[in-house]
């Protein structure tokens, strides 16, 4: 016999199911007879803990198990936003994490110092050398115009220099007096200069520009840790949408630095990152807004102009804010920086500059050439890779670093 069979006849006979009740039949004066149904358990003289029904009242009460409940967390609500913006992304920071700003930062004098090592073993090595040859009618000045143009001087600039110094009478002898001209070319400067507000209630900005391979994203990381430093609240704009990875190179500096960054899909419009990034300070009230742009060649007219509609709604969103325009320029390409300065100066009108690299095969000489140039104040060197090494640029410690 199958088996399915066999537990077929095996199992018991179903239950008789009594018919319904109808309503109807029922007699409205019977009233159940309180024997039908055993002992009952008044509920009103219950205890007050949940017991079994069928225990007497003198059976010892049962043990009453109590479950604490977790904590409903509440639901997590995603921003309306369009499909193609990203909203402010605040920082992320372990717990573990060093908190902005506990890093001192290094003695300007010291850090500067150790960056110009190597130009000092160079450049300036065979500057002090040339200085040095006394002849007849002192130094082989041939020799100290060539030095000078070699390490990035420039030509004509270098030339100036040599003739200048030839004509003083600097009691320290040759080498004190072209010490004193290159000092003498640096633009006068707040050594303790901020990015300000020129309106009130509005924040700060600082547009960021320069070509791709400068160390433009970087410096802003420093940057932006530097014034977090100082107390200020900073907001990043992701605004060079177009070089790969760009966004999320400048997301990793904003979780390092502990600031919030505004930034949109790639390959969207910079100027709308821009604006964006300006609504959402304004909203909280920030400090300083830090724009990173596209990195750009400067001999491409329309990416230039496409940098000048970034600038332009920077004016359109806080009329008056007067943006500082920092160009980010590799010390290590020599007088090419000067031309790309220049050209980036006619489309946006820089403010100052920062000088990225001077630690590694730099000559360091074209820090003189570009502000005697443009006059425009070099505001921060880059002598390393920490955040630290980011260092406010000043005049007299420098060329006494040079000639140390």
């Amino acid at each position: 016999m199958p088996f399915w069979r066999r537990r077929r006849d095996e199992d018991p006979p179903a239950p008789e199911i009594d018919e319904p009740v109808d309503p109807e039949t029922v007699d409205p004066a019977w009233e159940p007879d309180p024997a039908d149904f055993g002992d009952v358990i008044d509920v009103q003289d219950a205890p007050s803990e949940r017991v079994d029904p069928i225990l007497p009242f003198d059976a010892p009460p049962p043990t009453v198990l109590t479950i604490e409940l977790p904590t409903p967390v509440p639901p997590v609500v995603e921003p309306d936003v369009p499909s193609w913006a990203t909203p402010v992304r605040e920082p992320h920071r372990s717990p573990d994490a060093h908190p902005t700003g506990s890093e001192p930062l290094p003695d300007t004098a010291a850090a500067l110092d150790a960056g110009l090592e190597r130009t000092r073993g160079g450049f300036m090595s065979r500057l002090r050398g040339a200085l040095a040859t006394t002849g007849p009618d002192g130094p082989s000045w041939d020799d100290v115009e060539e030095t000078l143009i070699a390490g990035d001087v420039g030509a004509a600039l270098a030339i100036e220099l040599v003739e200048r110094a030839r004509r003083s009478r600097e009691p320290g002898g040759p080498e004190a007096a072209i010490r004193t001209e290159l000092a003498a070319l640096l633009v006068a400067r707040d050594l303790v200069w901020s990015p300000r507000s020129t309106v009130a209630g509005s924040p700060a900005v600082v547009l960021v520009v320069g070509v791709n391979g400068t160390g433009k994203t970087t410096t802003i990381g420093k940057l932006a840790s530097r014034f977090k430093g100082e107390g200020r609240s900073v907001i990043l704009a992701a605004a060079d949408t177009f070089r790969a990875a760009a966004i999320d190179q400048l997301r990793i500096w904003a979780d390092r630095a502990g600031v919030p960054m505004i930034a949109h899909a790639p390959g969207a419009d910079p100027g709308a990152v821009v604006y964006d990034a300006l609504d959402a300070a304004v909203a909280r009230g920030a400090d300083l807004v830090i724009a990173d742009t596209a990195g750009r060649l400067h001999t491409r007219s329309n990416l230039m102009d496409e940098l000048s509609k970034v600038r332009r709604i920077i004016d359109k969103r806080l009329p008056g804010a007067a943006p500082e325009t920092i160009f980010v320029l590799d010390a290590t390409t020599g007088q090419n920086g000067l031309a790309q300065a220049r050209a980036f100066h006619e489309a946006v009108g820089l403010t100052g500059i920062v000088l990225t690299k001077l630690d590694s095969t730099a000559k360091g000489g074209i820090v003189f050439a570009i502000e005697d140039a443009l006059r425009i104040p070099v505001r921060f060197v880059g002598v390393g890779e920490k955040v630290g090494d980011l260092i406010p640029f000043d005049p007299d410690a420098f060329v006494a670093a040079l000639f140390a």
